[in-house]
């Protein structure tokens, strides 16, 4: 028997309304429990993620240093447990896991869309996490069908799915970047063709004058 709680028992917590800590404190006072197996019920879809402090493009190798900044997503369907703070150091001395994110919605993919949000409004500097590994495999196929096994890793994953794509904007600034090159290339205009225009447009003023 594993008599301890489980990394994802949050996950247990949010589908079942039951606080798991406080139920194994009750018991060390030498309570019984309150609630039988057949009182149980599981209402909607819960996932947790563990945020680590981990670079996923690196091996998933640990990552040391201060969390230059830290703040938590909110909202409902939100939970966060961790013990860090904004401007603490993540030492080489113990287990790098920073937090354990955790949405709840009525069903998986509204729980899938809650993470999906939640990732995106953790703010995370100074070091590498693996939120944007699970940001990644939220929305890959495999996952959001269901069908994948312990080898997603393996099979799916390479560093190079986390490099930043470019931007309809980068686009468009790479593009007008070109065009100002290729004119740049064109050949200039001749000092004759050039008199030619300034004296067209003199007279036009003349005229309008």
């Amino acid at each position: 028997m594993n008599t301890r709680l489980q990394v994802e028992h949050p996950v247990t917590e949010q589908i079942t309304g039951l606080d798991l800590v406080k139920e194994q404190i009750l018991i060390a006072e030498g309570n019984p429990l309150h609630f039988r197996q057949e009182d149980l019920q599981i209402n909607g879809h819960a996932l947790e993620l563990r945020v680590y402090a981990e670079d996923p493009a690196n091996n998933f190798l640990p990552d040391i240093g201060r969390l230059e900044t830290y703040v938590r997503p909110q909202g409902l369907g939100v939970r966060v447990d961790d013990g860090f703070e904004q401007g603490m150091d993540i030492p080489i001395y113990y287990d790098p896991m920073i937090a354990k994110l955790v949405t709840f919605g009525k069903d998986r993919q509204e729980a899938i869309e809650k993470m999906l949000r939640a990732i995106d409004d953790y703010k995370i500097t100074g070091i590498e996490t693996t939120l944007p590994f699970g940001k990644f495999v939220l929305q890959h196929e495999a996952f959001v069908s269901g069908n994948f096994d312990t080898k997603f890793i393996e099979r799916y994953f390479t560093p190079s799915v986390l490099e930043p794509k470019p931007t309809e904007d980068a686009e468009e600034i790479s593009a007008v970047l070109a065009a100002m090159l290729l004119g740049n290339n064109k050949p200039k205009v001749s000092a004759t063709s050039t008199g030619t225009q300034n004296s067209t447009v003199f007279n036009w003023r003349k005229n309008r004058l």
